[in-house]
């Protein structure tokens, strides 16, 4: 559900910054349908790639694969992502809070933390500079607690100042698409909205595994789920081996 999901909200020519996993799935699926000029760039280097298989890090070699060029990590961020050039960027995180802020640094203090996660990689430059951003994250309420332990990505407002106070120039976070139903930023307070669920989904049960007192837009939509065509290329061509979808 995800993965389509996400699928569906690409259109065809856009430019993406991609990393592994379901955004990665999600692209794909997409070029596969509705957008088959889909421009992907990876943070290894790799633009414009079609690979064969599915890549399984992000160095794995198909992503050279019919690749319009293969640059180096720096000119990946200085002349596509800070030059304006990135029109969707995926990100994911151990934490999201209500305005779409994003935390992959630790869980609990920063000195003497419970879990050391990855970092930043280039997920900070991808939240302030993509023209726009969508979060994909599974709903609970580690993942979605009230305050983030630490702040790695920001989102529509940090620190009580917004994006545009900051000088950020991109969007920002303007959905996160969970297993549960579809979060979207408000134009005017920036914090996260519950606007759509998926077939079988209560407003209780999103609510439920959120930190905070979210707020549910009056009309809410009902997302489709995914068609046979769609279940049928994630699960046979795209993901034959179950590496994402499990």
């Amino acid at each position: 559900m995800m993965a389509a999901v996400a699928a569906r909200e690409l259109q065809n020519g856009e430019v993406v910054f991609v990393g592994i996993g379901l955004p990665n799935l999600a692209c794909n699926l997409a070029r596969a349908l509705q957008a088959p000029e889909l421009v992907l760039i990876y943070e290894s280097g790799a633009v414009g790639a079609v690979p064969e298989r599915l890549p399984v890090s992000i160095g794995d070699p198909s992503l050279v694969t019919g690749s319009l060029m293969v640059c180096s990590m720096a000119d990946v961020f200085q002349l596509f992502l800070q030059n304006g050039k990135i029109e969707v960027g995926f990100l994911g995180g151990a934490q999201v809070d209500r305005y779409g802020n994003i935390n992959t640094t630790v869980i609990g203090n920063y000195q003497k933390p419970k879990v050391r996660l990855p970092g930043s990689g280039g997920a900070a430059e991808i939240a302030v500079h993509a023209q726009r951003v969508l979060i994909i994250s599974r709903l609970n309420p580690r993942a979605f607690p009230a305050e983030l332990d630490f702040l790695t990505s920001p989102g529509q407002r940090c620190k009580g100042q917004s994006r545009r106070a900051l000088g950020m120039p991109g969007a920002g976070p303007v959905k996160v698409i969970t297993d549960k139903g579809i979060l979207e930023s408000d134009p005017v307070s920036g914090e996260m909205v519950l606007t759509a669920i998926y077939p079988g989904v209560t407003v209780e049960d999103v609510k439920a595994n959120v930190g905070w007192d979210l707020r549910v837009r009056d009309q809410l939509d009902l997302v489709t789920a995914p068609s046979f065509v769609e279940l049928d290329l994630l699960r046979h061509k795209l993901d034959p081996q179950k590496l994402y979808l499990g």
